[in-house]
């Protein structure tokens, strides 16, 4: 099932809004999508209001009824928010919990008491992977800098040294690894079994963030040897604190949602029941609404509690977790209703038609787009959102595993060569004190590196599987 064929295109698909042909709806993609990043990197608009412009855009030009348009951009978004947004919400209140209780710093400091030398890049692989799955990639990275810089000075290593481990280990979670917004758009869209796609994503995850973090790190530290900048560390959270959580309560509270949509998939595969209880149980436990509302709620007592929060203080925890992410979720909406656009225009089924007798494997085409997209607006969620939204026929008839490696192409393909246009690019480039050109040879390289090795692993776990 990895081949293009036209016949996985679902039979009983609605007809396209518009009647366009091939050559005026690629033009439409083409339109629409330098709307978008015009709008993003020329006008600085944000990508909410770059993505609805984008997608009216798209649907006037091929020709489509305005109302009808509009119709598939909002029930697009609505179906995305109503999709993701709990789980986006309850990934950044599990976030905030775990930093602002102490629990990540004590993470952080028990793996470094046991790291020395050698061993430094890997722990800050395993700090930031560990610290990053529940908090998006920006968060992560105002949460682990003053660890990066700390580290670097107190042991006289090259910041490209410890910093290059930290990022790759943040932004392979960003990329492939639910609870993150874009491989959850990307599951969603593509009807992807979540914990299929968790497992499978963690096989991709593990060789790609050791050859892009502590291997890569050996060479970027001689591309760039630049020490920690001599800057004011950022005040870490415990140190307000009288008490924090113990490593052992803030790491089962971080891996208590992963394990247990894991189960779900693990049971799925063993059981394969849908009648039995025990399958039935763990459908339910598994689910991700489940396991993260179940993480947030032993959070408030693992972390909230141990960490001396009053009832008043971790619902105010809560609340400033929940402020921030309206933002994220509003553009990961408005990128499910430009997805929705173009699958109502009928793009969908022109890349059918269009690519019916191509030789190449579908995870290589949805890699592929996502890094256009990526490379054009320098969103990985964009890029995510957009490609799962083109490619989503093509995983009609494909099996559960198939499907899986397809959302992870399309995140793999989403991390490609951050640069200008990414807002990642340039906090990079401040908090290590870099010029330009610098970061591109490190942090630039590095998301090309982790997004090649994905893509390649995801393309050689296709044709074995």
């Amino acid at each position: 099932m990895t081949r293009l064929s036209v016949e996985m295109l679902a039979a009983d698909a609605p007809p396209p809004i518009t009647s366009a042909g091939h050559a005026q709806l690629g033009i439409a993609v083409l339109v629409g999508i330098a709307v978008i990043v015009v709008l993003i990197t020329k006008f600085k608009l944000h990508a909410f209001l770059s993505l609805t412009i984008g997608s009216l855009a798209l649907g006037a030009v091929a020709g489509a009824p305005l109302d009808k348009a509009i119709t598939s951009f909002t029930t697009g978004l609505g179906s995305t928010v109503a999709g993701v947004g709990v789980l986006i919400a309850l990934g950044a209140v599990l976030g905030k919990l775990l930093a602002d209780s102490g629990g990540a710093d004590q993470v952080v400091d028990t793996i470094l008491a046991k790291a020395q030398g050698r061993a430094m890049p890997w722990a800050m692989v395993l700090i930031a992977s560990v610290i990053g799955l529940p908090l998006f990639f920006e968060v992560g990275i105002v949460l682990l800098i003053p660890v990066v810089l700390m580290v670097a000075k107190r042991g006289n290593y090259s910041l490209m040294r410890i910093g290059i481990p930290a990022l790759a280990g943040l932004s392979v979670m960003h990329g492939l690894i639910p609870p993150h917004p874009g491989p959850l758009v990307a599951i969603d869209a593509l009807k992807a079994n979540l914990g299929v796609t968790l497992a499978l994503g963690i096989v991709v995850a593990i060789p790609s963030v050791i050859i892009a973090g502590p291997l890569f790190s050996k060479v970027a530290a001689r591309w760039v040897d630049v020490p920690a900048p001599d800057r004011m560390l950022p005040q870490r959270a415990s140190e307000q604190l009288e008490r924090r959580p113990s490593f052992a309560a803030a790491l089962s509270t971080v891996l208590l949602p992963v394990v247990l949509m894991l189960a779900k998939a693990l049971v799925d595969i063993v059981v394969d029941d849908p009648a039995d209880r025990t399958q039935r149980v763990f459908d339910v436990v598994g689910s991700p609404l489940i396991a993260l509302l179940a993480a947030v709620i032993v959070g408030m007592f693992t972390l909230g509690r141990p960490a001396g929060f009053t009832k008043e203080r971790i619902n105010s925890t809560v609340e400033k977790g929940l402020m921030p992410i309206a933002g994220v979720m509003l553009i990961v909406g408005a990128g499910g209703g430009f997805k929705q656009t173009l699958i109502d225009c009928g793009v969908g089924q022109m890349i059918l038609d269009i690519s019916k007798d191509w030789s190449i494997p579908a995870v290589l085409l949805a890699w592929l787009i996502a890094v256009v997209i990526r490379l054009a607006t320098g969103s990985a969620t964009v890029a995510t959102v957009s490609a799962a939204g083109l490619i989503a026929p093509l995983a009609a008839d494909m099996s559960t595993t198939h499907t899986a490696l397809l959302v992870l192409a399309i995140g793999a393909g989403s991390l490609f060569f951050s640069h200008v246009n990414d807002a990642g690019f340039w906090l990079v480039k401040e908090y290590f004190g870099l010029d330009v050109g610098q970061t591109v040879k490190t942090w630039s390289l590095m998301e090309t590196l982790l997004s090649v090795v994905a893509g390649a692993l995801v393309l050689a776990l296709s044709l074995i599987l």
